[in-house]
């Protein structure tokens, strides 16, 4: 007998925002494009924030850019070119954030790097490339955010962007599943310092959400069949893992720290 299709197997409309970040700063990483970080920084100031967008692609991040004023005419809409594996870069972002924005209270560190290789055939390159973006990247905007926090004493948020492959076994992926878990474990662990100066750190974890770049690094029959395996039988839209971002950015999850929040579908 087939099963019957779920309800939310169409993707429903977009939720309209509801003020959850007003008034706040907020800076994303890798946020050109039409990825999780775009959906991201469009999210936070649909609930009335400013943002600050970062990426290494100078003419798509002006596009990015171009595209949030248009929509949001009425926002703070800032920028800053940074390579994520650079201290120097990273720690001028954030510098630079908080003199265009005026100060920063959410950080979400949404810079990561793929690939598909058997362990087998990777190069120790391959290796590094990945855990460097992925990981360290994070490490490295995470420290510099909450040397921030700590001297301008108004607490924050911070939240990475993980994936369910730090919990789950797939071919192909170990350096970036490597990466993830590595996210997961810094979330947690920097969260139980950064408590001392009201500073929240948590994770979103998504399992698989729908945007064209994925479908340039990953093969059309792998996507359907990870879709498949989705009790609602599709990727998430970029926008639905945003609203979990923008929830835990909000003063909704003000008891929440050193948490990994999968935002998925998939059946236990």
């Amino acid at each position: 007998m087939t099963r019957p299709a779920s309800p939310l197997a169409t993707p429903p409309e977009e939720t309209p925002g509801h003020g959850l970040l007003t008034g706040k700063k907020v800076v994303v990483t890798a946020a050109a494009g039409t990825g999780i970080g775009f959906a991201t920084a469009r999210r936070v100031l649909m609930e009335g924030a400013d943002v600050l967008v970062s990426d290494f692609h100078e003419r798509r991040l002006g596009e990015t850019v171009e595209k949030l004023q248009a929509e949001f005419g009425d926002r703070q809409v800032c920028s800053f070119i940074c390579d994520v594996s650079s201290t120097e870069q990273v720690d001028a972002l954030i510098s630079s954030a908080a003199a265009q924005l005026g100060r920063i209270d959410v950080l979400v560190n949404n810079a990561g790097l793929g690939g598909e290789t058997p362990v087998a055939d990777m190069t120790d390159e391959q290796w590094d490339r990945v855990l460097d973006i992925t990981l360290t990247s994070t490490f490295r905007a995470t420290r510099a955010a909450l040397r921030y926090f700590r001297d301008a004493d108004h607490g924050g948020s911070i939240i990475n962007n993980a994936s369910v492959l730090g919990w789950r076994a797939q071919r192909g992926q170990a350096h970036y599943a490597a990466a993830k878990a590595g996210v997961m474990a810094l979330t947690r662990c920097s969260a139980v310092e950064a408590a001392d100066d009201g500073v929240r750190i948590n994770a979103v974890s998504p399992s698989i959400a729908k945007h064209p770049f994925l479908a340039k690094v990953t093969s059309d029959d792998l996507l359907d069949e990870l879709a498949s395996r989705e009790a609602y039988g599709r990727a998430a839209e970029v926008w639905e893992i945003a609203s979990v971002v923008a929830m835990l950015a909000s003063d909704y999850s003000t008891y929440m720290t050193g948490e990994v929040v999968a935002v998925s579908s998939q059946r236990a």
